[in-house]
């Protein structure tokens, strides 16, 4: 529910600080309720000059009415509360969200005819409009809405804009809620099949076991005993070393990493839209991502800035001290945002990546020179495990019709120990996820080693 509720309002609505002047509200009366007030004055001057009483009393009653239509839907205004509740708050691209408002009548009178409208960005849709009839004492009613939209980001809803009439039509009051919410949509993902890569990197793939299976009685991390652990874990080693029961500790003193090297420079890929060769890549982020953390892996998302999102694993790395749920929500949001950077070269995601990296790399890369193309090269760690899918920027645009010098960075990345796909419009990245496990098995035979799974 969008925004903080004021003291004595229930969860979910809020209130205008400002009640305003009713000479401000005077500029709502409508053409009939400005018509109305004028005849009523005119009766007043004419039966005054006339000596008329009964014309006196008619005119009266015709000015008074827009009056009091003014004064009651005033006051109404200020005790009508409304809220909104986004279902879900984050989306994939394409996939529809509900947009609940709420809307209710907090004071004794009931209100008259209301029309409420949503404020919404151009590309989720058109904007809603709802006609509400007569809304009884502290009685309540309930609308919804759907958006939609086929473009990262995040998008504003709000503000809420609620306009009373009167039931004779005299007056139209409206009021504009400050509150807003914010709707996240982030790249579509897409399923991963289980596949395994080579791999001599300690720490990564089927690591976690083995780190168990090599890790010796020194290299066991005790704990205080707690009420309800299983003596069988007590190490008395380390009890008779602090003077206190001492158990081993659950948790695995080593697990699997992956990272996962987004390239945003602007003059790596040309064109724009949802089926540009840039949102391919930031898709298949987000789904090596999920899938990873799914998995079990501390993962860590780095772009060619040298910036990553901040998890609370060690390193950066996400997932590791944190649930895997909220790592993904986490690194999504950051994707759902990711623009173009104005770089010109991959050197700073290098520096991170050579100050140490254990595990899985995974790159998702645009147009590269000769230059970059070494630079790409050299991040693969000896004996750790690396996958490139390199989009030609001249393929996308062509599509498929003209290829560039594509091949020959993927041999010179082949060349330094990668796994180097290139990356054509329609491709499916779970298709090439697979054909990475199949060249990997094919060349390691049965020494195969490390876990995609």
């Amino acid at each position: 529910m969008s925004a903080a509720a004021p003291q004595g309002q229930p969860p979910g609505q809020w209130q205008d600080g400002e009640r305003g002047s009713l000479r401000a509200a005077l500029g709502g009366l409508t053409t009939r309720g400005r018509s109305f007030l004028a005849a009523g004055v005119a009766a007043a001057v004419c039966a005054y000059v006339l000596g008329q009483g009964d014309l006196l009393r008619v005119g009266l009653l015709l000015a008074v009415l827009p009056l009091v239509c003014v004064v009651v839907l005033h006051r109404t205004r200020h005790r009508v509360a409304a809220g909104r509740r986004l279902a879900p708050e984050r989306v994939e691209t394409g996939t529809e969200a509900r947009v609940h408002l709420r809307m209710d009548n907090v004071s004794r009178m009931p209100t008259g005819l209301l029309m409420l409208q949503d404020h919404v960005p151009y590309m989720l849709g058109p904007r809603p409009r709802f006609v509400l009839d007569r809304v009884e004492a502290g009685g309540r009613r309930e609308v919804s809405y759907r958006v939609r939209s086929d473009l990262r980001g995040r998008f504003p809803l709000g503000p809420l804009m609620l306009r009373l009439t009167d039931p004779f039509g005299m007056c139209e009051l409206t009021r504009s809620f400050s509150a807003y919410d914010t709707l996240t949509v982030i790249p579509r993902t897409e399923p991963l099949p289980p596949v395994k890569l080579a791999g001599e990197s300690a720490g990564y793939g089927e690591g976690q076991q083995r780190a168990l299976a090599l890790a010796g009685d020194d290299d066991i991390i005790p704990r205080a005993y707690r009420h309800g652990d299983d003596l069988r874990r007590v190490h008395w080693r380390s009890t008779a070393r602090y003077g206190e029961l001492m158990v081993r500790r659950e948790e695995q003193p080593q697990r699997a990493r992956c990272t996962v090297l987004l390239d945003t420079r602007d003059l790596a890929y040309e064109g724009g839209g949802p089926d540009s060769a840039f949102e391919w890549a930031v898709s298949g982020a987000a789904s090596v991502l999920t899938h990873m953390l799914e998995r079990g892996y501390a993962v860590r998302l780095l772009t060619d800035t040298g910036s990553t999102v901040p998890g609370e694993g060690a390193e950066g790395f996400a997932g590791a001290g944190q649930d895997s749920a909220e790592a993904a929500g986490l690194m999504l949001d950051t994707l759902a945002v990711v623009d173009h950077s104005e770089g010109g070269g991959l050197s700073r995601a290098y520096d991170v990546l050579r100050g140490g990296h254990e595990g899985l790399l995974v790159a998702f890369l645009g147009d590269l020179d000769e230059e970059q193309a070494a630079l790409v090269a050299r991040m693969r760690h000896r004996g750790g495990a690396a996958v490139a899918f390199v989009l030609d920027s001249g393929t996308w645009l062509t599509g498929g019709a003209v290829a560039g010098a594509v091949e020959d960075r993927l041999r010179r990345l082949r060349e330094a120990g990668w796994q180097a796909f290139a990356v054509s419009p329609g491709m499916r990245l779970g298709d090439l996820w697979q054909q990475a496990g199949g060249a990997a098995a094919q060349a390691a035979g049965a020494d195969t080693y490390g876990g995609w799974s």
